[in-house]
C-alpha cells in the first residue's frame, strides 16, 4: 500500500508540474519574445495588435488536441490586482499542431472561445497602469472537446477536467509607452 501510494504520489507531481509521459516536459516558446521579456508592440493594443507566433515541443504521444488560453493576472493594476482579464482563448487545436503563426489566423478545425471583450480572437496586451503578466497557457489533452459554441474560458476549463495530459506555459510582460 506504501509503495502504491508513493509511486501514485510521484506520478501526480509529474503531471502537475506540466511533464509529459515518459518524464519529457512539454514546452511553448514564441519567436517574437522570450520567456518573461516584453511582448513586441505589434501585439498589444498600441500597435496593430496581431497575436504572437508560438511553437511547441516535447508532446505526449496519447494527444487528441492541445488548448491555448492567454490570460492577464494582474488587472488592472499589478499592485492591486482584481482580477484575471482574459485575451484568448483557443480549443480543438488538432494533435498534429506544433505552433501558430504570428497574426492569429487558426488552423483548420480549432475553436475560438470568447475573452473578456466577450469577443472570439486575439485581443493583446492594453494594461491602463503599470508592467502586467500575460500567462499563455497550453494544455495536451486526450480527447477533442465537443463544440462548445463560444465558451468563456471557465467553460473551456471546466470541459477539459479530466483530460489533461500535460501543460506548458510562457509568460510575457508588456507596460504601455
Amino acid at each position: 500500500m506504501k509503495l502504491w501510494f508513493s509511486a501514485f504520489a510521484s506520478m501526480f507531481l509529474v503531471f502537475a508540474a506540466g511533464a509529459a509521459p515518459g518524464g519529457r516536459t512539454m514546452h511553448l516558446t514564441s519567436p517574437d519574445f522570450s520567456a518573461k521579456g516584453e511582448i513586441p508592440t505589434v501585439h498589444t493594443c498600441e500597435g496593430p495588435d496581431r497575436a504572437p507566433g508560438l511553437a511547441w515541443t516535447d508532446v505526449p504521444a496519447a494527444s487528441k488536441s492541445f488548448v491555448l488560453i492567454v490570460d492577464d493576472p494582474d488587472a488592472p493594476d499589478p499592485a492591486a490586482p482584481k482580477m484575471t482579464w482574459v485575451h484568448w482563448v483557443v480549443y480543438n487545436l488538432s494533435a498534429s499542431t506544433r505552433g501558430l503563426a504570428a497574426g492569429g489566423t487558426l488552423p483548420a478545425g480549432a475553436l475560438d472561445g470568447l475573452n473578456d471583450w466577450k469577443r472570439t480572437g486575439w485581443r493583446g496586451p492594453c494594461p491602463p497602469v503599470g508592467r502586467h503578466r500575460y500567462f499563455f497557457k497550453l494544455y495536451a489533452l486526450d480527447a477533442m472537446l465537443p463544440d462548445l459554441k463560444r465558451p468563456t474560458k471557465a467553460q473551456v476549463e471546466k470541459a477539459m477536467q479530466g483530460h489533461v495530459l500535460a501543460q506548458a506555459e510562457l509568460v510575457g510582460t508588456y507596460q504601455k509607452k
